[in-house]
């Protein structure tokens, strides 16, 4: 007898509010009412990508941040700014840029004094989870390049061993997210807001080492 167990967050699984070809405005429209895992009942909203659908260079980050999450946009926080400065500085025009996120909706806990709320890296199974979604939109982008910011991105991409202090800034072949094969090559590197993290002596290092990074996705395009 057939199974009528209907699916829900529980289940850590995107993969059924994903339409099958869809363009990225009709996958985007469908991403608002996914509630492929439980992050969706605490997050104001989900936040898609953006940015030119025939872009050349993808970059995946982390999850949305608090503005992020508020304004439904990714990457248009301080980390943001860190972001659009060093891919300017590397030689990559923004314009031709996608970004988005390994997971799309903010997972967060409150303060325990005042109402301020505090990123939570989310987990492997949070991560699997929102998978369908990232490999959709490389399917309609299809850009040239990947850029894997932080630890989160590379682990999205690469498995649970992936580490981004051993792997940045070296090309390698992009894996197939949904079985078919892929043909972007992906350079990881740090997230930008381990820049704003860090102190006044270490800031300009990390700093100098994302653009080093961002530079060898760049020579890529050549």
């Amino acid at each position: 007898m057939a199974s009528t167990r209907s699916h829900g967050p529980e289940d850590y699984d995107a993969g059924p509010y994903v339409p099958a070809d869809a363009d990225l405005r009709a996958l985007r429209e469908a991403a608002v009412g996914c509630h492929g895992c439980p992050l969706y009942r605490d997050a104001t909203q989900t936040v898609f990508g953006s940015g030119d659908t025939s872009a050349r260079v993808m970059l995946i980050g982390e999850q949305p941040g608090d503005q992020e999450d508020r304004r439904g946009e990714p990457f248009v926080g301080p980390a943001g700014g860190v972001l659009t400065r060093a891919i300017e500085e590397a030689g990559i025009d923004p314009g031709d840029t996608y970004v988005t996120n390994a997971v799309k909706h903010f997972k967060f806990v409150v303060a325990a004094r005042g109402k301020r709320r505090i990123h939570k890296p989310p987990s492997l199974r949070e991560m699997t989870a929102c998978r369908p979604w990232l490999a959709a939109e490389l399917r309609l982008v299809r850009p040239e390049v990947v850029v894997a910011l932080g630890a989160t991105a590379g682990k999205a991409l690469l498995g649970s061993s992936f580490r981004v202090s051993e792997e940045r800034g070296v090309p390698r072949p992009m894996p197939a997210l949904d079985g078919d094969p892929a043909d972007e090559t992906l350079v990881a590197t740090i997230h930008p807001s381990a820049v704003l993290r860090a102190d006044d002596a270490e800031r300009a290092r990390l700093y100098a080492g994302l653009v080093a990074d961002l530079t060898v996705a760049a020579r890529l395009l050549s």
